[in-house]
């Protein structure tokens, strides 16, 4: 207003520059720090909720992954046929002393058999192994009775004679055989037979357990409830 008098108190006509002095409305510049203000901490606040939020979602992760037994696939099956020819293709047989016991009761039972017929004398033992009427091993349930003469399950082991190996090409058929059987190759022959006996006897048992196939020289039969 100083300056606004000064220049009306100039004589008429006369020129002046004048400078008009104004004071700022601190209005604007409390609005702008309070906007300032409200910016920085509703930041604060966001980064804080979004900083929550990841560590709920990183913790829900970690519960789900500790928490997650991933599904074993499953594995398929054995190709299995029933021929010289595709035991013929196959590796050298290796493993311990299952392995062992197997071979040794297929040589002993069922070499002078066709490959179906030995694979169904295997079927037999792996299904004893099975149940709980039978030893759960494979050499227990092959040597089971053994000591006493004609009282074993399987006649070789105690018959009294020596178990000696004249044919070491078919042992090492029988042994391809016997590992596919442990590796789980498919039961399908004999439907659970858990007794066999060649045609030239014909046991008590044979009367009374059914009768589930008959390959070779051998009947096979599953044990009620076996």
């Amino acid at each position: 207003m100083t300056a606004l008098i000064g220049a009306l108190s100039l004589p008429f006509g006369a020129l002046a520059d004048v400078t008009l002095s104004t004071s700022n409305h601190p209005d604007p510049v409390i609005d702008a720090e309070v906007s300032s203000f409200i910016d920085s901490h509703v930041t604060q606040i966001l980064e804080h909720e979004r900083a929550s939020v990841q560590a709920l979602e990183t913790d829900a992760i970690a519960r789900i992954l500790a928490n997650f037994k991933p599904q074993a696939k499953p594995t398929p099956p054995l190709k299995v046929e029933y021929t010289k020819s595709f035991l013929a293709e196959l590796p050298q047989a290796t493993g311990g002393e299952a392995l062992e016991c197997l071979t040794e009761a297929l040589y002993f039972e069922a070499r002078g058999e066709s490959v179906k017929g030995q694979f169904a004398v295997a079927e037999v033992i792996m299904n004893r192994v099975s149940s709980a009427k039978f030893p759960n091993s494979v050499c227990g349930v092959i040597q089971q009775g053994t000591g006493k003469k004609y009282q074993c399950q399987f006649t070789y082991t105690c018959d009294g004679r020596a178990e000696v190996i004249h044919e070491k090409s078919a042992w090492n058929r029988l042994s391809k055989i016997a590992r596919l059987m442990l590796d789980g190759a498919p039961r399908r022959l004999t439907e659970g037979a858990t007794h066999y006996h060649t045609t030239a006897v014909n046991p008590r048992w044979a009367r009374i357990f059914p009768r589930t196939a008959s390959i070779g020289v051998h009947r096979f039969y599953r044990m009620p409830r076996a």
